[in-house]
């Protein structure tokens, strides 16, 4: 019998990558942990990779000391766990902004809602600034997990609650003991949008935050700039290739932004940064379109527009991923266009951005 993930998973420790493995594969049919495996590995195939994990760890249970499904365990949790979280938690400026932060708005008395806490950090700030009671909300079950152990180790245990859910399932009365008087995360992607912050934090206001609560951060801006660069172009559309015509394959092109470092790109920038959208995180906010201007500073060929954020957490202490000034682990979002457009220095031209809440949408007019 399969047991929940709750019950199966274990401390990090227990999964360290090298220690103790055994690569006695494969295990024969008449072996106790065989059909456990067989269930992991078929769930590999079919890339349901928390189910796997679930099972690898219980076969491990069941075949206690053996180290024989180590390697197995770590590769289904690195499937789930992207590697992007350690460079995140090492981003010094991020994790000092939020500190301050949390320390000007966080006090007794008060009940914290994070939402995507992740390891735990924004709860443990929130916990060391003297709020009595912090409810962390992560949906990845053995991120929450090892969330547990973290808090556990920094001796925040009998304030801090690690519920292994969606925000949206969390129900004041239950999982939540009254409704929370300050909501912090960090739920954004390289342009805002792609974690469903604007839905989770709807909800949010709707369902589990006082009237009067805090959130933070309290607003973000979406900036963009059109640039000149083949090379990122070429990241997302194909043509001839030894004599072939590959371009039937840019069909899967991507029609929205995907992250990277502009900076590791050969560019030019034409135009200088504008405002798309600016969203208050304290407010209802419904789909949107709108026509920007921008009056190109260069003559060239616009590729791409690339894409950042400015995140306003409190009054004067703000974090962006601008390529020019960022040091952050967020990379910028950045869309190319099926055709290039000729721009000339002076002259005016329109950029129709549309979000549908959880995505940004740019196109030339």
């Amino acid at each position: 019998m399969i047991t929940a993930i709750e019950d199966v998973a274990e401390p990090l420790s227990a999964h360290d990558p090298v220690a103790g493995v055994d690569d006695h594969f494969p295990l024969e049919p008449s072996h106790p942990c065989y059909m456990l495996m067989r269930l992991a590995e078929e769930a590999m195939a079919q890339r349901q990779y928390e189910r796997a994990y679930e099972m690898f760890t219980a076969a491990a249970r069941a075949d206690a000391g053996s180290g024989r499904f180590t390697r197995k365990i770590n590769r289904a949790m690195r499937a789930v766990v992207p590697r992007w979280h350690f460079r995140m938690m090492h981003d010094a400026e991020r994790s000092r902004a939020y500190a301050q932060a949390i320390e000007q708005v966080v006090g007794p008395g008060q009940l914290v809602l994070d939402i995507g806490s992740g390891a735990g950090l924004l709860s443990m700030l929130a916990a060391r600034a003297g709020a009595d009671q912090v409810v962390a909300c992560e949906a990845v079950g053995m991120v929450a997990s090892g969330a547990r152990e973290v808090v556990k180790a920094n001796g925040y245990s009998d304030r801090i609650t690690v519920v292994s859910s969606p925000s949206t399932d969390l129900r004041v009365g239950s999982e939540l003991p009254r409704k929370a008087d300050v909501l912090v995360t960090e739920i954004f992607d390289c342009a805002l949008l792609g974690e469903f912050a604007l839905p989770a934090l709807r909800h949010a206001r709707q369902e589990l935050l006082s009237p009067e609560a805090v959130v933070l951060p309290r607003s973000g801006g979406l900036f963009a700039q059109l640039v000149e660069s083949p090379e990122l172009r070429s990241m997302n559309h194909i043509g001839e290739i030894e004599g072939f015509d590959f371009s039937p394959f840019t069909s899967l092109a991507s029609l929205e932004y995907f992250s990277t470092n502009l900076g590791n790109y050969q560019h030019r920038v034409l135009t200088p940064p504008v405002e798309l959208f600016r969203f208050d995180f304290g407010a209802d906010t419904q789909p949107e379109q709108q026509i920007v201007e921008v009056v190109p500073q260069e003559s060239g060929k616009a590729h791409a527009v690339v894409m950042w954020f400015e995140l306003d957490l409190v009054p004067g202490i703000t974090l962006t991923n601008n390529p020019e000034t960022s040091g952050l682990h967020w990379k910028q979002a950045v869309q190319t266009f099926r055709e290039p457009r000729e721009c000339r220095s002076g002259e005016p031209l329109g950029l129709r951005a549309t979000h549908d809440m959880e995505s940004v949408l740019v196109n030339l007019c």
